[in-house]
């Protein structure tokens, strides 16, 4: 298995990436102090898809209503424990299907930056799932404490893609009490969810706050997130802020009860935007990129 550790030439900051687990952050660090949850670990994402670092979310981020979507005029029909499709305790396709994928390629690499393809339409049990034929890039690159995510999705065929994926960063504050974290959110739209994680269609318009976290819990949905907006975890003199660059426009924010860990996780789109609509679509022609970092 082939880590690549990047190194931020300015700082003590390192960040670990797995091209061949479907090109999961596993670590990242300042002077040695982890900052990603490790939960599980890598080998319980490789096996059982078990969430840890950052993973993607692709090619939909959280669930679907069903086991069946219609997108771009296209009715799909998935099956859970086929063709990576994994399903939530509800029975509900969850986190698309590329979780520890190891059909990613390396096409650079360097000391503090790296990039990966993956040829989406040239894998028939992928797009069984998701059947828009498009490449998929990802580079990563760590500078100035910061490590930045760009992913672009190119059409390789004559259908849109619709844009519906995110990532799932697990970030921690080491030495430090979970519930002196203190937590500071943009305005969002806060949208209301059914006793599955769905949205109802309702939602709340919600002004930018700071909260400490203390023995508060979050599975909560977000729609209307600005270009550029910014998250952030404070605590123990120390902060990550995740900044939402371009193209991410929902959000889900997780932290859950018993983990010292919350989530700031960018979507491309709301929570089952795919069966729903309201998304955006890269088309032929013309590819769609977009931007997450997280500074330390």
């Amino acid at each position: 298995m082939h880590v690549v550790t990047l190194r931020d030439p300015s700082s003590s900051v390192a960040a670990q990436f797995v091209p061949d687990a479907g090109m999961i952050g596993t670590s990242l660090t300042d002077a040695g102090a982890e900052l990603l949850g490790q939960r599980r670990g890598l080998e319980a994402y490789r096996e059982n898809g078990k969430t840890m670092g950052i993973p993607v979310l692709y090619p939909w981020a959280n669930r679907l209503r069903a086991n069946t979507y219609e997108a771009e005029g296209v009715s799909v029909t998935l099956r859970p424990g086929e063709h990576g499709v994994r399903a939530d305790p509800a029975g509900l396709p969850i986190h698309g299907v590329l979780a520890a994928y190891p059909g990613w390629r390396v096409t650079s690499e360097s000391a503090d930056e790296l990039s990966a393809e993956l040829d989406f339409g040239a894998d028939e049990s992928l797009l069984a799932s998701f059947p828009y034929p498009h490449l998929l890039a990802m580079t990563v690159r760590l500078q100035e404490r910061t490590l930045t995510v760009r992913t672009t999705v190119t059409p390789t065929g004559d259908r849109d893609v619709p844009l519906c994926f995110g990532y799932h960063p697990y970030l921690q504050l080491p030495d430090t009490d979970r519930a002196d974290w203190v937590i500071a959110t943009p305005p969002l739209r806060h949208l209301a969810l059914d006793e599955r994680g769905l949205p109802t269609g309702q939602a709340v318009e919600q002004p930018a706050r700071s909260q400490r976290l203390g023995s508060d819990t979050f599975d909560d949905a977000y729609a209307g997130v600005q270009e550029g907006a910014v998250f952030e975890v404070s605590g123990g003199g120390r902060r990550i802020r995740v900044c939402f660059e371009r193209g991410y426009t929902a959000a889900q924010i997780f932290a859950p009860p018993g983990e010292d860990v919350i989530c700031f996780e960018p979507m491309a789109a709301p929570t089952d935007a795919l069966s729903r609509g309201g998304y955006r679509s890269a088309v032929p022609g013309a590819p769609a990129t977009a931007v997450f970092s997280i500074e330390v």
